[in-house]
């Protein structure tokens, strides 16, 4: 018996941008300094990972999205979730 399993993130991704928005990528982890490998898209070498480890530029996996927007849906490609910002809470 086959069983389908789906690829668990590394850590926990955020939203997933609208078509012609740009992923928010600030988190080192997304940033390999030891080891370049090709880009799962264009299949040249980068540093970058996704969120599922996949080696992928981000311009890449911002093209990708537009261009399969039904499967972006799925979260292949997300940006990082943004922490809340203690000015943000304005409780007064």
């Amino acid at each position: 018996m086959t069983r389908r399993t789906r690829k668990i993130p590394l850590w926990e991704p955020g939203c997933i941008p609208a078509p012609g928005a740009l992923l928010d990528w600030r988190d080192a982890r997304h940033f390999d300094r030891w080891q370049n490998l090709p880009c799962a898209l264009c299949q040249q070498p980068t540093p970058m990972r996704s969120h599922y480890g996949e080696p992928v530029h981000k311009a890449c996996a911002e093209d990708w999205i537009n261009a399969h927007t039904t499967e972006a849906r799925l979260g292949r490609f997300a940006s990082d979730i943004q922490p809340k910002r203690p000015r943000d809470d304005d409780h007064a």
